[in-house]
C-alpha cells in the first residue's frame, strides 16, 4: 500500500517527536502492509512551520536510517500546509512543497470548525497556477459537515479531497464514520490516508479501511483508492467520478 499522509518525521510538529519515535512508526507501517508513505509535516498551522528545503532534507535523512534500521519502507517528501491568504505568492516563491516534491498535487488544509470565505477561489487560483489542490481530512472539518454543498462546490471546480482512515472506520466517533461514508458514496473523495501520528492514539489502519471499502463498497472502490495513491506518486492524473450532492435531511418541528 501507498500511504500519502503521515506525520512520521522526527521533531518537526505533533507527530514523531525522536527518530526512535519514527522508526517505530515506520515498522508498524511495514507490518500495515504500507511501502511507501509520504511525510507531509504541518506548515503555516499558527503553531507549525516546515519549509520546504528543511522537509527534503529529513526526509533523506529518514531514509538513511530506514534503510540503516533494514525497514523496508521509502519516505518520500510533502508537506500539510493551512490554507491562508497569500498561498499563491508562497507557490510561486517556491515556499511550499508538492507532494513527492514532483510539482503537481499540493495538500490544503482547513481549520477544523471553519472554511474561510475564500477558499473556493484560492483553490481555483492553485490550479491556475498549475497544481492540483488536495482538501485533507475535509470529513472532520464542523462546517463541511454542518454544509456539504461547501465541499461539492470545490470539488466540482476541479478540487480533490483526502479521507482519514480512521475516520472511515469509527475511530472519530459515529457521526465522522456516518459522513465519510456519505462522501465516499457521493464522489466527493478520490484518496484515503493514515494521517498517522503515532503508533499509540493515531496510528495507520491502512488495512482496516480498505477492509471496510471492500466489505461496503466491493473490491472496486477499493481499486480506486489504491489506484489513486499510485497515480499521485507518479504524477498523474487522479480517477474520479462525477460528484454529487449530499442531501441534509431538515429537522421538522411540531407534532403532524
Amino acid at each position: 500500500m501507498i500511504d500519502i499522509h503521515s506525520h512520521i518525521l522526527p521533531g518537526v510538529d505533533d507527530g514523531a517527536q525522536t527518530l526512535e519515535h519514527s522508526v517505530e512508526m515506520a515498522k508498524a507501517a511495514v507490518e500495515d502492509g504500507i511501502h511507501t508513505i509520504i511525510a507531509t509535516p504541518h506548515h503555516q498551522n499558527g503553531k507549525y512551520n516546515n519549509d520546504k528545503h528543511s522537509i527534503l532534507h529529513q526526509v533523506g535523512t529518514l531514509n538513511e536510517n530506514l534503510k540503516n534500521y533494514d525497514i523496508p519502507l521509502t519516505v518520500l517528501p510533502g508537506q500539510e500546509t493551512r490554507i491562508h491568504g497569500d498561498m499563491i505568492d508562497s507557490l510561486q516563491a517556491d515556499e511550499i512543497l508538492s507532494l513527492t516534491n514532483q510539482g503537481k498535487y499540493i495538500f490544503v488544509e482547513f481549520p477544523s470548525d471553519a472554511v474561510p470565505r475564500y477558499s473556493k477561489q484560492l483553490l481555483f487560483d492553485i490550479q491556475l497556477e498549475g497544481y492540483q489542490p488536495i482538501i485533507v481530512h475535509p470529513e472532520r472539518n464542523r462546517q463541511i459537515i454542518q454544509h456539504p454543498s461547501l465541499l461539492y462546490n470545490m470539488v466540482s471546480r476541479g478540487a480533490y479531497t483526502q479521507i482519514t482512515a480512521a475516520s472511515l472506520t469509527g475511530r472519530f466517533g459515529k457521526n465522522i464514520k456516518k459522513f465519510t461514508h456519505q462522501l465516499i458514496e457521493a464522489n466527493l473523495t478520490h484518496l484515503i490516508a493514515s494521517d498517522a501520528h503515532n503508533t499509540t492514539s493515531r496510528g495507520f489502519c491502512m488495512t482496516d479501511a480498505y477492509d471496510v471499502l471492500r466489505e461496503n463498497y466491493g473490491s472496486s472502490m477499493v481499486y480506486l483508492f489504491a489506484e489513486n495513491a499510485a497515480y499521485l506518486v507518479e504524477g498523474e492524473g487522479l480517477a474520479a467520478d462525477t460528484p454529487l450532492e449530499i442531501k441534509k435531511k431538515k429537522k421538522l418541528l411540531g407534532l403532524f
